[in-house]
Formats: C-alpha cells, structure tokens, sequence
C-alpha cells in the first residue's frame, strides 16, 4: 500500500444508468495520468441518467469503488462525479464589466466579475448552475482574445457557456456517492469529462461534435476554438434499443441486450446475407434462428433516431457548419459494428470511435468508449487543480461527516 501513498490519487465515478464505473488514478509529477485501478458494477438505481433508488446506487458505487481500490492497493476518500439526465440544459450567455485596475490593465478581479456578470441568468428555484465555461473575451473592439490578463482596456466582455442542472437530480448522486462512504470534490457534466479523454486539442479548435451514448441517455457536446458552445441530453440510448430488439425478437430484455452487444450492427448494408444469430424464446420456448439482418433491421431505425435527433438539436442552435474536425462517438453503444458509418452517413461528416488517449498505467485496459467518461472526470479534476488526495485520506472523514449528518 506503501508504493501508491507517494502521488496524489485522483478518481473519476461515472454513475451511468447501466453501470457504475469507478478510475483511480495517480497524478504524475508532470500533470499526467497513471490509471491504477478499475472496477465497474451494473446500476440499477437510476432511470435515464437520474437517480431512482438511492439504495441500488449506494451498493453499485461501493462496489465499483471497492473492486478499483483492490486493483490498486490503496483507498480513496473523493470523487469526482459525473451527471447527465434530460433535465440538463446548456445556455449561453454574456458579461460586461468597465476594467477597474490601474492602467486600465485587466487583472483577476476583472475577469471574476465579468464572470460573475454572465452568471446572472434568470433560474427558477429549483435548477442550480453546475459550469460556466469560458469561450471568448472582447477587450474594447478586439474579439476573439484568449487570455485577456494583463492587456489594456476599457470595457471587458466574456462569452461564456453555463450548464445548468435540476437541484434534487445533483443532491440525488452527492448523496448516493457520500451515503457510499465518499465525498464529492466536484460534480462534471459526462460529455465535457469525457471529452478531456478522447478529444485533441486540434480537434477542439476545429470544431468537433462528441455524441456519448449511454445506457439511458444520449450526452452531446459541441466544441470549436478550443471552447464548449453546445450542450444537450436526449432521454434516448442503448437501453431503447436492446428493448426494441426484446419487444421484436419476442425474447427476454436481458437476452436482447446480450444479442445486441455480441451480434448487434447498426448498419443493415454491412450483414452478410448468411450470417444467423440464436434467439432465445420467453417462457422456456425452444431458441429460433433468425438472420443477423432482422437482428441489424431492429437496431438501424433507433440509432439513426438518435443521431437525427442530434442533427435536429444541432441545427436549432444553428451550429450544424460548426463540426468541421467531425464526430466522434463513444460511450458504450459505441462499440456496436456499424455504428460510425451509420453517424456517417446522417452528418455527412467524418466519424471515429472516442477511447481514452494519454493517459499511462493501465492504459490497455481502458482503451474502451466505456471507460471514456470515467477516465476523463480523473483527467478534469487534474485540469481544475484537484490535484487528488494521497492514500486513504478522506473516507474515515466522509462517513464521520454521514453520521453527523444522520444523527441530527
């Protein structure tokens, strides 16, 4: 255990819909990433990236936490979240503030309050703001500027990207991740975690649409000169489609799940005409042979859904020139045949599959769309100064703090 106590850890915790995916990761001395340790567990408790039953979602968390912390021989005591779900919404906004430093030089306080300025949106009471993301500052007439510290002006304007969330859906993951023993140190929104995994920052200036689709949801983002300009949630995923496999095949949701993942192709032109599959039967029925086109002919439909329900939510925002580098797909639908080709096809763009990129340690292992958003909320908490927390520390802390909190 001795070995690990040296580097700060850092864990990323995506709580899916059906799965709970725990990374640790060791901070390296130059800002990088070992990943040390990995532990999924099936999730029940949530429905469409919300969180359902509390309970179910404790036990996943434990159990994804517990199996990464065996892997790597050490504890964790903080997480860093990630949230999705149809209540999430992205707006843009701006701030305007007179530059109040001498020599009209713009210094940190100024940058503060024009970000606090763009902040001041009209929220109901039950919807929190979860990021205000930067995209670009105007410093009297010169736009386009970066990094505006220390340049002269008058009047400084930030565009800025702010995410906002239902308040009971984010208490709903803090608590099933603090009931699991752990303390949240930050709660990321997934397709902006997982984008710090799988996007390079050439695509990011290019413009780059990155569509993760999940078990329960679909999470879009859109990203051009370096900054976020779009997000947006659909209550459609995976989930959708191996029910549509079990409502057409007649055959258990369990069982259609398992067929999509093992013979499932999302474009019907790629099936070889003799390719069969064995399709379970409901009620003890003996099993049938059906060709793998059927199977294909099911899933095509849904999966154009999604992207066409992308595509239409891209052009709403008028953004749909935007993507000039692409897409990329991850997520673990992802990984089905066909599925890039078929994104191809509707964006009429070019498509790749999103994997973890970068990172060190058990980096074969995670070479995977499912571990995408996981490794990417440990490679944002770096980002964000987290820096992570040595071995250990933390816990005892955290489940003190749950029984004071249970007591009173």
């Amino acid at each position: 255990m001795g070995k690990h106590a040296r580097h700060p850890l850092i864990t990323g915790l995506d709580v899916g819909t059906t799965k709970v995916c725990a990374v640790i990761g060791e901070v390296t001395p130059a800002g990088g990433l070992d990943v040390i340790g990995i532990g999924t567990s099936p999730s029940r408790g949530l429905r469409k990236g919300v969180v359902v039953n509390i309970d179910s979602t404790v036990e996943a968390i434990k159990k994804a936490v517990g199996e990464a912390e065996q892997m790597a021989g050490v504890e964790v005591g903080s997480v860093y979240a990630g949230l999705s779900g149809g209540h999430i919404r992205g707006v843009n906004s701006r701030g305007v503030v007179a530059v109040s430093g001498k020599n009209k030089e713009v210094g940190p306080a100024d940058l503060e309050r024009a970000l606090e300025a763009a902040r001041a949106i009209n929220l109901p009471p039950d919807r929190e703001i979860i990021h205000v993301l930067p995209q670009t500052y105007v410093v009297d007439d010169q736009d386009g500027v970066k990094e505006p510290l220390g340049m002269s002006g008058v009047r400084l304007e930030v565009e800025v990207h702010i995410v906002t969330a239902a308040v009971t859906s984010v208490q709903n993951v803090i608590r099933s991740v603090n009931r699991a023993g752990l303390t949240v140190q930050d709660i990321v929104l997934e397709p902006l975690a997982a984008s710090e995994a799988i996007l390079s920052p050439d695509e990011k200036e290019l413009g780059v649409l990155l569509i993760d689709i999940g078990g329960g949801t679909t999470d879009v983002a859109l990203f051009r000169d370096g900054a976020i300009w779009h997000t947006g949630v659909l209550a459609l995923g995976g989930d959708h489609i191996s029910n549509d496999i079990a409502v057409g095949l007649r055959t258990p949701t369990a069982e259609a799940e398992e067929l999509k993942k093992r013979h499932g192709c999302a474009l019907t032109a790629l099936v070889r005409e003799e390719e069969t599959v064995d399709v379970p039967s409901v009620g003890g029925r003996k099993p049938r042979q059906l060709s793998r086109q059927i199977l294909s002919e099911i899933i095509q439909p849904r999966v154009e859904e999604i992207f066409t329900l992308v595509a239409r939510d891209l052009a709403r925002a008028g953004l749909e020139d935007a993507p000039a580098a692409g897409v990329v797909v991850t997520g673990g639908t992802a990984i089905m045949d066909g599925l890039p080709e078929l994104a191809g096809q509707v964006f009429d763009l070019p498509v790749r599959r999103g994997t973890p990129e970068g990172v060190g340690g058990l980096d074969d292992v995670v070479q995977s769309p499912i571990f995408a958003t996981a490794v990417g909320l440990a490679l944002y908490g770096i980002r964000t100064g987290g820096g992570g927390f040595d071995a250990g520390d933390g816990r005892g802390v955290a489940r003190v703090w749950e029984w004071v909190k249970e007591l009173f």
